[in-house]
């Protein structure tokens, strides 16, 4: 756990098998969820006892990540079982899951949204959304071409994500999916994004550049659609740069191994993103 004003960390755990996709802060604030071999369990920040709240059964192995909602309540992750995967639903104070769809094609990233019973995942080359009781269940019809990453906006109203062209000529744009009305737009075109993260009221975005040539982290402003170099990044693989911005929007945060090891840095933004209610 860091301490974001001394920046001074301290060791929360020793797992032996963490599933690091798995490490969550609980809702309350007072512990956190992880992943450690076969077993989701919850620990206290303070002195207290360790509670296992599910483990796999034998013959499951569980792909990596674990995505929980806002309020607590639920994990999604994807579990495969006898060559066929399995998207379940854990209700966290209970331990037991729900089977909401099973598939001998690969699912993954499951992403629950925010202050609604439903959440989307990746399959068979397309996003797909389904309600936490296993109806509705239906592919998303976002624009033609890859899509390399998918994030709900702040309160789950629209589905944020790349979208990478089949003609590898156009840019990899930014782009916004209301499920209720099945409206899709462009928020941007991007300098080749791979990674991005939105403050909390989408008016601004960090994005990680792919380019070899320009390994920049790019800040994204809304209302002008055009980006402003941060930093460079240098990371061996951009993927694990993976930018988040602070609740208020003073600042980011990535990761990179720039410097030969992998860590952790901040850069500011006060004077470039009005502030956000957050702490």
């Amino acid at each position: 756990l860091m301490d974001m004003k001394t920046r001074q960390s301290k060791l929360l755990t020793d797992a032996e098998q963490l599933d690091p996709g798995s490490l969550a802060i609980h809702p309350t604030g007072r512990g956190f969820l992880q992943f450690d071999g076969t077993r989701l369990i919850e620990t206290p920040f303070a002195a207290g006892k360790v509670r296992e709240i599910y483990r796999l059964p034998a013959g499951v192995e569980k792909l990596p990540g674990v995505y929980y909602n806002d309020d607590g309540q639920n994990a999604a992750f994807v579990v495969k079982k006898a060559g066929r995967y399995q998207l379940q639903v854990l209700h966290l104070q209970r331990g037991t899951p729900t089977t909401l769809i099973e598939s001998p094609a690969e699912i993954r990233d499951p992403l629950p949204r925010p202050r609604h019973n439903s959440l989307v995942f990746s399959s068979d080359g397309a996003i797909w959304m389904i309600d936490t009781d296993g109806r509705h269940h239906r592919r998303l019809q976002l624009a033609e071409g890859d899509t390399p990453q998918v994030r709900w906006s702040a309160g789950g109203r629209a589905l944020q994500y790349l979208n990478r062209p089949l003609d590898l000529k156009k840019p990899t744009s930014l782009r916004e999916f209301v499920p209720e009305s099945g409206e899709d737009t462009r928020i941007a075109d991007t300098t080749n994004f791979v990674r991005f993260q939105a403050n909390a009221d989408s008016s601004a975005f960090v994005g990680v550049s792919g380019s070899k040539a320009s390994p920049y982290l790019l800040l994204l402003v809304r209302s002008g659609k055009r980006e402003l170099a941060l930093a460079e990044h240098r990371s061996s693989n951009p993927a694990i740069v993976n930018p988040l911005f602070a609740p208020n929007s003073q600042f980011a945060v990535f990761g990179s191994d720039r410097h030969g090891k992998p860590a952790i840095y901040s850069i500011a933004m006060e004077k470039l993103v009005s502030e956000t209610d957050g702490t």
